[in-house]
């Protein structure tokens, strides 16, 4: 079974690396820049799509507030960026916000932004995928009919190729990354040379369509909340920008300085696209709506339930290109794809997070450690699991969903600027160098400035997304909270119950005596093994126990025993009801209870076997036992092997498997250490 198992773990997920390899999964600019930031940038294919959304629910009037949410969006991500750029270089350690507001905020603080990542990463994976099945379902029906199968079936893909390591699944990310940004900048600029230059008329697929609003001549407090929603449903190209300060120690040297810059370049081309494609959508006269079936009018009718909606960045590309000429296919391409790889930040931030959290206790020990390929496989299969779960319980419905995204990744800017803010004043209170205390100002005005920022707009999001499903996001956030706190509580417990006292106790104490009980059920290899095992214990009392449970092979095990003369006392425990652990558990409390501070050894013979379907047959008594002896105080429990032939055909198979290479394992080694093949004169 484990070769079986093996050959296609090495297929999927490659051979199995040393820990000294580390520093070669370490990433350059180039490659960092589509593993940490796919997501932000991926975010323009569907944030302005929601920005007009929003606005279609006053009609078309209000798309020509869209310009000033769009410059509103690039203010709040340039101030998060200078933000997270103080990050980075104040806490290179891989922390982020969880470090930074654990550290200057206090644990619950940490454990409060932490709860919001995680809510954050899972979201970000489903909502990536299910855009990109969206995108993808506008050129081929059956994923439109089979959105939840495909995107679930794309999670599964997307956690095959994390699991390989982040170097390798980085280098698979970069190429279509790349493609959807320089797609998006060629889109921009070829609509800008036909709009401005040629004079060319540009006409996106619904700019002849009418839009049914749903709530006509909004004004004064209703048009402020629509546009703070609207707002803030532009906010979605935000998230992911924080992966970066988490995934500091995946960088190349100098660390802090490769990720700042890369937080630099993410945000300035997010922002460029992100305008362009808004502006784009605005002279191409996009439309859109919340429903599309009822609300889009086209020659006087309602399209229908037939009618499937576009993206924003699908229709403008239409217009600009031309539906089906080749740049409209390759950025139509990039883009589902691109969003299917915008899940990559979450599967590179949701398991570093993981790790720190099991490290300080608060989530389970296993998910600390890396894998095979020295990434860390636990976090990535229970990020998968999980974002399978939402895209189930959601059908795949990337509106839906993006209701509930965003809420976490806010309270996780707030509370992590306000927790630099008061890591400068802490430092600031000590610094006597003016040139560094004017770098300290300036970094505590940057942060000071992010934390009002993204606060007031954390504030807009709860006030204007809680009753369509943000409220489910905050809920998370409790659940997760709630489950660290009691991890770390029961770990806390333990710990404390395990730790080593300075005196002398009971645990270091040596007992009176030893009392050992050898289980017999008839005489044969393995028994007498164990008794001669028993035997060479010298405890202070040595007795064979048997249970009474079949008279007549009671009876034969009495004559053999006296027959073979064996100078071990037999004792044979009764049982009317034909209960084979619980008198064995009684006599051993028993011989407990008449001397507490004697420890008793009870020896158990055990069948080694070689297959898995041998231990269905065989050894069911003996580990019943087990589990109720651990729970008995004084016990101590021994099992005494017996191989049979079985299990010797497995050594076989084993020493084969160590001698067997999987396919990839094999690698002729660095090139300084290959021996130089002679050469050859001509």
């Amino acid at each position: 079974m484990s070769k079986l198992t093996d050959v296609p773990k090495r297929i999927l997920i490659g051979r199995a690396l040393r820990s000294d390899r580390l520093a070669e999964t370490l990433l350059p600019k180039r490659i960092a820049l589509p593993v940490f930031a796919s997501d932000p940038l991926s975010s323009v294919a569907y944030a302005p799509g929601e920005v007009l959304l929003v606005l279609s629910i006053a009609g078309v009037s209000a798309y020509h507030f869209s310009p000033w949410i769009a410059v509103a969006v690039v203010v709040l991500m340039f101030t998060v960026v200078a933000s997270y750029r103080q990050n980075v270089h104040a806490y290179p350690s891989g922390g982020g916000d969880y470090e930074v507001a654990t550290t200057n905020l206090g644990s619950k603080a940490g454990l409060t932004v932490a709860s919001a990542l995680l809510v954050d990463y899972v979201l970000t994976v489903a909502v990536s995928i299910s855009s990109g099945i969206e995108n993808l379902g506008s050129a081929i029906p059956f994923v439109v009919e089979h959105k939840v199968e495909c995107a679930v079936a794309v999670i599964l893909l997307l956690t095959v190729m994390n699991l390989r390591g982040v170097k390798e699944s980085g280098g698979l990310f970069a190429i279509p990354t790349y493609v959807f940004v320089a797609g998006v900048f060629i889109m921009i600029a070829w609509g800008a040379f036909r709009g401005i230059v040629l004079g060319d008329t540009m006409r996106a697929p619904t700019s002849t369509f009418e839009i049914k609003p749903e709530h006509q001549g909004l004004a004064g407090f209703a048009l402020v909340f629509l546009l703070l929603r609207a707002f803030s449903s532009g906010c979605a190209a935000l998230t992911g920008v924080e992966a970066i300060s988490n995934g500091v120690p995946a960088f190349r040297k100098p660390k802090s300085k490769n990720a700042a810059t890369t937080l630099a370049m993410m945000g300035l081309l997010a922002v460029t696209m992100f305008c362009g494609i808004i502006a784009l959508a605005m002279v191409t006269k996009v439309r859109m709506a919340e429903n599309p079936a009822v609300d889009l009018i086209k020659d006087g009718v309602a399209v229908g339930s037939g009618y499937v909606q576009n993206p924003v960045i699908t229709q403008v590309a239409e217009a600009v290109f031309g539906k089906g000429t080749f740049f409209f296919l390759v950025l139509a391409a990039a883009t589902a794809l691109v969003l299917f790889l915008a899940a990559n930040t979450a599967y590179n931030g949701f398991p570093v997070l993981g790790s720190i959290l099991a490290q300080d206790r608060y989530l389970p020990r296993q998910l600390h450690t890396r894998g095979d390929r020295l990434a860390f496989s636990n976090g990535i299969v229970l990020l998968a699991g999980a974002a399978a779960l939402l895209v189930w319980v959601y059908g795949a419905d990337s509106t839906r969903l993006i209701q509930l995204y965003i809420v976490g990744v806010f309270v996780s800017f707030t509370l992590s600027q306000i927790g630099m803010v008061r890591h400068w004043n802490r430092l600031l209170a000590t610094e006597k160098d003016q040139a560094k205390r004017r770098h300290m100002v300036r970094s505590r005005a940057i942060n000071t400035f992010g934390a009002f920022f993204t606060g007031l707009v954390l504030i807009v999001v709860l006030v204007t997304k809680f009753t369509h499903g943000a409220w489910v996001a905050l809920l998370g956030m409790v659940i997760f909270f709630g489950t660290m706190t009691a991890i770390r509580r029961h770990y806390d417990r333990v710990s404390a119950e395990l730790a080593a006292p300075d005196e002398p106790s009971d645990d270091s104490a040596r007992p009176s005596r030893v009392h050992s009980v050898v289980l017999v059920s008839k005489i044969h290899r393995p028994a007498l093994r164990a008794l001669a095992y028993a035997k060479l214990l010298r405890s202070d009392t040595l007795e064979a126990l048997s249970v009474n449970v079949d008279p007549a092979e009671t009876k034969a095990l009495r004559e053999e025993w006296e027959r073979r003369g064996i100078d071990v006392p037999l004792k044979v425990l009764d049982s009317p009801y034909r209960e084979i652990t619980r008198p064995i558990i009684e006599y051993v409390k028993g011989l407990r209870k008449e001397s507490p501070r004697d420890a008793v050894s009870v020896i158990i013979p055990e069948y080694v076997v070689g297959h898995w379907y041998e231990h269905l047959l065989h050894n069911q008594s003996a580990l019943r036992l087990k589990g109720r002896l651990l729970f008995t105080p004084g016990i101590m429990v021994t099992s005494v092997p017996y191989q049979l032939q079985s299990s010797e055909a497995a050594k076989l198979r084993a020493r084969r498997r160590g001698e067997w290479n999987a396919p990839g394992s094999v690698r002729r080694g660095p090139a300084h250490e290959r021996p130089k093949e002679p050469e050859t004169r001509k």
